[in-house]
């Protein structure tokens, strides 16, 4: 589930196969519509396709010249990033 709270969106629950594609469109509209930060705290639950959705948000954003961070990564997402050698795509939030 996607929320949105000013340029905040808060992803929650388990993201897998089952639900990402929902999630990932959700998302761009999100992003689409301004969001620069998405946090992760939520996440009770994930696979690989986490991280291909937050990837595609990223680059959503970057296509729109728009910054978007990362914050409160689980550390199944952190470990799967360095995995796939993506870890440097991954813009963490700074705390605020």
């Amino acid at each position: 589930m996607i929320r949105r709270e000013g340029e905040r969106m808060y992803v929650s629950g388990p993201v897998t196969l089952q639900n990402v594609t929902a999630l990932l469109h959700e998302g761009l509209d999100c992003v689409r519509d301004g969001v620069s930060v998405v946090d992760l705290a939520e996440v009770s639950g994930l696979d690989s396709s986490l991280l291909a959705a937050v990837l595609a948000w990223i680059r959503e954003a970057r296509d729109r010249n728009h910054p978007l961070a990362v914050s409160n990564l689980p550390n199944g997402l952190k470990t799967l990033a360095q995995l796939y050698g993506v870890e440097e795509l991954l813009p963490v939030a700074s705390l605020h």
